[in-house]
């Protein structure tokens, strides 16, 4: 054997050595540890962030479905006394049906109960919620979030109403 592939079996063997059992040793000692530092803090922001984002997704959408609700109810009832009350009665057991902690404002425009049978008439009912973010600790997130949603539904032209 020649000293040149001597040189070459013991450079290969050393390789081979330091990485036997799977540790990097040399200059590649510690760069997993320096990753990982560097890597955990911006995965742990990227998951708070996709959290916050379901966490508003899901209550626009409990919003949604209790301005809905609040303007069906408020439809189908006699008289803007009633309407109002079945609104707000509908929008409340929404929110609370869907876990939303937030104490919803709920308007409710009944100037169309007036109008003469056989026209057309609509409602239009509002529903206001602060969702609270505060159980994130996300730097730069606001403490809570106001939503607002707003659905018309129309009252039945041939069904009798006080206005």
């Amino acid at each position: 054997m020649t000293r040149a592939m001597t040189r070459r079996c013991r450079a290969g063997r050393g390789e081979h050595e330091r990485r036997r059992h799977g540790v990097p040793r040399g200059r590649e000692a510690g760069n997993a540890a320096l990753e990982l530092v560097i890597l955990a803090p911006v995965i742990v922001l990227l998951i708070c962030m996709v959290i916050a984002a379901g966490r508003v997704a899901i209550a626009k959408g409990s919003v949604d479905a209790a301005a809905r609700d609040a303007a069906r109810q408020a439809s189908i009832a006699r008289s803007p006394d009633a309407a109002r009350a079945a609104a707000i009665a509908s929008a409340r057991a929404e929110l609370a049906g869907d876990g939303l902690n937030c104490s919803p404002r709920v308007y409710v425009d009944t100037s169309q109960f007036g109008t003469p049978l056989g026209q057309p008439a609509s409602v239009s009912a509002t529903v206001f919620c602060r969702v609270s973010l505060s159980g994130l600790v996300l730097p730069g997130l606001p403490g809570s979030l106001p939503l607002r949603f707003t659905f018309r539904s129309p009252l039945d032209p041939f069904r009798g109403r006080t206005g």
